[in-house]
């Protein structure tokens, strides 16, 4: 990998008013440091226009949290790729699963948005994870091959710069457990393998897997140092500005 990325999920959380000061904050912190890391910033849909205006001109990167796999037509409350590309985004999340969970997204609909995705030039960051139930059934491998298979069906191999992975353990989002070290460089470098099967070795080492679920400055360090995370997703220790960057910080003084 060349870099590490960390991505800033905000979820539903905050006007066009705290985005703007977030984001400025972020960059002021943030400044010319890190170079090794490539920073994303996922505001909700109301604030991208404004994020995007307070931070043009700076190395933040802008990201939706969802798209439909239509480009337009009647799917009243839905956003294409192309409007987002239209909005500024150079990236958007796809398959979260909070989106799989609360809103019965399947792994089709999953492969439906990632396409939609490549096609309009925009990066997505392809979720997969599983829940507690299937991690105790010792199903995790089983899961993640599926979401893998679904999202991943008929996406050529040229990938190895369009394409970015992020493992969620659903049992980790927002509870505070974060998964232990040596469960996320094992979960991580099967994710690798498999990715070396599907692309082979070359695209597959080019591909940056991230780990989401309670990433905060206290584990960021210890996350860092596993073999296999090339980077995180952040959820609520993303919406203080101070406390993002400690995690940038976290992923700017390892080798990439």
């Amino acid at each position: 990998m060349e870099r590490h990325t960390v991505i800033a999920n905000w979820k539903m959380h905050g006007n066009q008013a705290e985005g703007v000061a977030l984001a400025r904050g972020v960059r002021r912190l943030l400044g010319n440091r890190f170079p090794a890391v490539e920073v994303v910033l996922a505001p909700p849909f109301t604030s991208l226009e404004t994020v995007r205006r307070a931070i043009k001109g700076s190395r933040l990167h802008l990201s939706a949290q969802n798209l439909h796999w239509q480009p337009q037509g009647a799917f009243t409350g839905e956003v294409g790729a192309d409007m987002l590309r239209d909005a500024g985004c150079s990236h958007v999340i796809v398959g979260h699963s909070e989106r799989r969970r609360l809103f019965g997204e399947t792994n089709g609909d999953v492969g439906r948005k990632l396409a939609a995705a490549l096609d309009a030039s925009l990066k997505p960051v392809l979720c997969i994870g599983e829940t507690l139930r299937e991690r105790r059934d010792g199903r995790t491998r089983q899961t993640l091959s599926a979401q893998l298979s679904g999202a991943l069906k008929g996406v050529s191999k040229s990938v190895k710069d369009c394409l970015i992975l992020a493992y969620e353990p659903v049992w980790a989002i927002g509870t505070g457990t974060n998964a232990a070290p040596a469960q996320v460089m094992e979960t991580h470098g099967w994710i690798r393998q498999a990715l070396v099967r599907r692309f082979g070795a070359a695209q597959a080492r080019h591909i940056p897997i991230l780990y989401g679920g309670s990433v905060n400055p206290a584990n960021a360090s210890e996350l860092a140092a596993v073999p296999e995370v090339d980077g995180v997703l952040v959820g609520g220790a993303s919406l203080d500005h101070r406390s993002f960057v400690e995690i940038v910080n976290a992923f700017s003084g390892r080798e990439a």
